[in-house]
């Protein structure tokens, strides 16, 4: 117990770049009632950051334990289907596998409940995306619109959830194959970014309908240094940084999607700022935080909620506590994921009741 006790003292001391947010106007946490019980998590522990969030918890309910497995957020929601989990913590949205497997157990969706805004620029915590060019390209701005356009395909429909919804569709009259369509001087787009991964997904339900149909020159690589480069890649050329460093800073003609992290130290490449119904938004920390960037990720705490049905008390009151302030404080002095607005927070409790 000590040693946890240190490690989340650690982890709660503030180091001098430490996120600096105004979270003045979010909530404080009040216990509705005192509790008692266990509280089951299996999948992430986002870091790290989910024990500190149990830890500030038990200074309110001291009645509360919980038994947390973290293998990995890939199991989140296995763990509510075979039901040893009361929490499902997960750093993406769910595949369709996830939303079958739950669905066709249950008869309904699993719950959701977002607790932070994904990463800017730190390792392993789902940054939101960026959008990058070469330093020489003139393009100001694009929207959500041409990134389908440009990285996408024709589709007849896309995923809502399992669903193949019509209206997610596209023609192929919406295709962007040059740059002269977008005003620059006549030029092929080469597309880059990332292959299947989370981060993949979400660009995909973002920008692309939730469709599966890219561009047929998507030229794709995964994250430098993880654990998805093949062991037949030694230097590591399917790699991001391979990709942002040695081929898009040499090709006027490109355009990539991919994290900060990837791209940090890598020169001879411009963000693109991105619009959707509304000015164009620079990828700035600020900007990612206050979520007026819209690639922006969520981080989820997913449960089995039957619909019409009240939230089990102890679950109900922890959620209230990492969406308080005082819950926002301690994500924020982690360094990790960024705090939510009191804005969304205030939506995400309002789905509580």
């Amino acid at each position: 117990m000590r040693m946890k006790a240190l490690l989340l003292a650690a982890l709660l001391a503030a180091p001098a770049d430490a996120y600096q947010f105004d979270l003045s106007q979010l909530p404080h946490y009040v216990p509705e009632t005192q509790l008692t019980g266990t509280i089951r998590n299996f999948g992430f522990s986002l870091s790290g950051v989910l024990p500190i969030w149990e830890e500030g918890f038990r200074q309110y309910q001291p009645g509360i334990d919980f038994a947390d497995k973290f293998p990995s957020g890939d199991v989140a929601v296995a763990g509510l289907v075979a039901g040893v989990s009361d929490l499902g913590p997960q750093g993406r949205d769910l595949y369709l596998v996830e939303n079958l497997m739950f669905y066709e157990t249950f008869g309904y969706y699993p719950s959701a409940v977002t607790v932070a805004t994904g990463g800017y620029d730190a390792e392993g915590t789902a940054c939101g995306l960026v959008i990058f060019v070469h330093k020489d390209n003139p393009i100001k701005s694009l929207s959500m619109r041409q990134l389908d356009g440009i990285f996408g395909s024709e589709r007849i429909a896309g995923l809502d959830g399992f669903r193949w919804t019509l209206g997610k569709g596209r023609g192929a009259d919406r295709n962007i194959r040059d740059w002269s369509q977008l005003g620059l001087p006549k030029g092929e787009i080469h597309t880059y970014g990332h292959g299947p991964s989370g981060t993949s997904a979400f660009f995909q339900l973002r920008v692309l309908g939730n469709g599966d149909k890219w561009n047929p020159n998507y030229k794709e690589y995964v994250e430098t240094g993880s654990k998805q480069i093949g062991a037949d890649d030694p230097g590591q050329v399917g790699g991001l940084q391979h990709m942002l460093k040695d081929e898009l800073t040499h090709d006027p003609f490109g355009i990539a999607w991919s994290i900060e992290p990837q791209a940090a130290g890598v020169s001879g490449l411009r963000a693109v700022p991105i619009s959707d119904n509304g000015p164009a938004i620079a990828p700035t920390l600020e900007n990612f935080q206050n979520r007026s960037y819209p690639l922006v990720r969520n981080i989820y705490f997913y449960f089995n909620r039957k619909p019409g049905q009240p939230l089990d008390p102890k679950i109900r009151e922890f959620i209230r506590y990492v969406l308080s302030r005082e819950g926002q404080e301690a994500l924020q002095k982690a360094n990790k994921y960024l705090p939510l607005t009191p804005e969304l927070a205030k939506l995400q409790l309002e789905s509580l009741q």
